[in-house]
Parts: structure tokens; C-alpha cells; sequence
């Protein structure tokens, strides 16, 4: 299936300074896409490029079949949701939302019917007349979205739309927001910051990393299958150690010769291990066999509902989530590593 929107070898930046490099970016029909990075990884930019507010400095927008790369952003039909909500203070609630259709010369019959279509969508029916400053942050962002739907726009481009909301209202805000895009079957580009944000609304997230898409995957095999190590460290993998391949099918050496089995082989010869701090368990020190690292506790954190242990060992420091408090300082214990929580990424040492 050709792919609604395409970024094909883009590079963009500002001046000297360039953002993206050599970028590819394919998104299907219906799909609600995320991009996920740290700041100044290129994500903001990339949204900037797709909505017509920049060009890059070579490359190619194509959407829908059609080249969008030099297209300025009033002739695409796009919708906005911006971190700011942008609403005119001084409009109410339905006039606001109109402010699109009215740019677009829509019939005014058209827009009293399509302004509290959309209200009731977005749960605002009954708020028609009412003002920004009289409404709740969350309820000024259902309305910035309302703003942005109602054009019937064929993309949906969202900037951090949550940022501004407390945690309880951003987790309902998400749910709103995931439940409309399905409702509407409407293609969407969402960037964030908030990785489990991301992982709650979207099909596919692309984690992006110095202009670069280092993944992009369902949000599932992104958590449990990370391709690189920026990736496994940005969700949640905090051990890491090198191993080397060892003449026994299936089998690793680490570098003080211990043995380790894993159980999705990769090919190559020399990987980075990586695992959860809670899917390592502790044993007794005097605990032996495969997938075993001994070590000592250094560091003793209580998280609330677990403990942290942060362990030295010969592969280097590891860390230990556990529910057990009955560890101590300087107490040597066997780190289990299971075969079937370590996931191999290839080294570039």
C-alpha cells in the first residue's frame, strides 16, 4: 500500500545549523503517528516541514500521490492542535471553532451545521456561547482540537498538545484524543516528549534521535524489542554489558568469562545485553550456573512500592528493582539474568 504521506532524503535546519539529515518518514492512511525524542532531536522541525511552515533544504514532501515540498501551508488542508491552544480570547466557543470555515468561505447554513456537530464530538455540546477564560484547560484543548477537526482536514498535525494539563487530565485528555482519532478515521502526526503518552494513543511511534528515526514500530515491539542502545535506555533499559559469542551454539561469554544463554539469538559476534532493573532477580552469593553476575549492593533506594539496589560487578554497575527490603549495604549476592527478558543489540565498539 503506497503510504499517504511520505518524507523522502529530507535535510532541513536553520542557517548552519542542520536539523534533520538524509530523513525518511512513510505514514499509512488512518494511522495515528507519533515522534518521540528528546529535545532538539528534530521532532518539532519535522511537524514544522509536513504543515508548510518551513521547506526543507533538500528533499521530498510527497502526499497523497501529490509534492507537497514547496506547497505553502494555507493550500494544505491540514489541521492544527498547538501546546498553546491558540484560541482568540475575545470569540466564543462556536466562533472560535468557525474561524476555519469562515477563512475557507464556508456557507454560513454549512457552518451551523457543521460547528455543533463537531462540539458534541469533542464532548462541548451546550458550550457554544461561552468564552475561552470560562472554560478549564482541558476543555480549551477539546476545543483547539474541535477548531482543527472541523475543516475536515485530510491530516491532523499536533504539537505537545498536552503539555500544559495537570498528569490526571493529560492521562483523560489522551484517551480523548485516541477515541476521536478512531472515531474519525483521520491520519495523524503527534509529537510529544512523554513516552508513555506516545505509547498509549499511537499505531506507530518513530523514536527519533539527532535528525535521525533510530525505530519506528508499534509501540509493543518498540518496548520489548529496542534496535539500539539509545533506544533500550529511552524505555527503561538501565543494565547493560558487553558479550562476546562463545563457541557453544546459543551461548555468550561476558568479559570475566561467565556464561550467559539468551533466547532470540542475533547474528554477529559482539552484542551489548541489555535487561529491566526488574526482571533481574537476587540469589544467594553462593548461587551458581548460567546467566549468573556476582556482585555487591552499594546503594539501597526505597521507590515506595519497590526498593532500588544499585549492585558493582565485574561486568560493571547494574541496578535491581525488587519488592524484597531484607537487602543491605556492602551484602554480596547472584544477579539472575533470564534468558528470555535480555535482549541483544549489536555492539559498535
Amino acid at each position: 500500500m503506497m503510504p499517504l504521506l511520505h518524507l523522502e532524503n529530507i535535510s532541513a535546519g536553520y542557517g548552519e545549523n542542520i536539523i534533520l539529515k538524509h530523513f525518511h518518514l512513510s505514514v499509512e492512511k488512518g494511522k495515528l503517528v507519533s515522534l518521540l525524542g528528546p529535545s532538539g532531536c528534530g521532532k518539532t522541525t519535522t511537524l514544522r516541514l509536513i504543515g508548510g511552515f518551513s521547506e526543507p533544504v533538500e528533499g521530498k514532501i510527497m502526499f497523497d500521490g501529490h509534492d507537497y515540498t514547496k506547497l505553502p501551508a494555507h493550500k494544505r488542508n491540514f489541521g492544527f492542535v498547538f501546546q498553546s491552544y491558540a484560541l482568540f480570547p475575545n470569540m466564543t466557543i462556536f466562533d472560535n471553532v468557525a474561524f476555519g470555515l469562515k477563512m475557507r468561505k464556508i456557507g454560513k447554513d454549512e457552518i451551523q451545521r457543521s460547528v455543533p456537530k463537531i462540539l458534541e464530538t469533542v464532548d462541548l455540546k451546550g458550550y457554544e456561547n461561552r468564552f475561552p477564560k470560562e472554560l478549564s484547560g482541558g476543555q480549551r484543548q477539546r476545543v483547539a482540537l474541535a477548531r482543527a477537526l472541523v475543516i475536515q482536514p485530510s491530516l491532523l498535525l499536533m504539537d505537545e498538545p498536552l503539555s500544559n494539563l495537570d498528569a490526571k487530565l493529560r492521562i483523560k485528555m489522551r484517551v480523548e484524543i485516541r477515541r476521536i482519532q478512531q472515531q474519525l478515521g483521520i491520519t495523524t502526526i503527534y509529537v510529544t516528549h512523554d513516552q508513555e503518552e506516545c505509547f498509549a494513543i499511537s499505531d506507530e511511534v518513530a523514536i527519533m534521535n539527532k535528525g535521525v528515526i533510530e525505530q519506528m514500530d508499534s509501540p509493543e515491539n518498540i518496548y520489548k524489542y529496542p534496535k539500539t542502545e539509545f533506544i533500550a535506555r529511552f524505555v527503561g533499559f538501565e543494565n547493560f554489558f558487553t558479550l562476546t559469542k562463545a563457541d557453544i551454539p546459543g551461548k555468550y561469554r561476558a568479559v570475566d568469562q561467565s556464561v550467559f544463554a539468551v533466547k532470540d539469538e542475533a547474528e554477529g559476534t559482539h552484542f551489548k545485553a541489555c535487561i529491566r532493573p526488574e526482571d533481574v532477580k537476587m540469589r544467594p552469593a553462593d548461587t551458581s550456573g548460567e546467566n549468573l553476575v556476582k556482585g555487591k549492593i552499594k546503594v539501597a533506594t526505597y521507590l515506595g512500592k519497590q526498593y532500588q539496589y544499585n549492585i558493582e560487578t565485574k561486568l560493571g554497575g547494574l541496578v535491581v528493582k525488587s519488592e524484597e527490603e531484607n537487602h543491605k549495604i556492602n551484602e554480596n549476592v547472584a544477579l539472575s539474568i533470564p534468558p528470555e527478558k535480555m535482549i541483544l543489540i549489536k555492539s559498535n565498539d
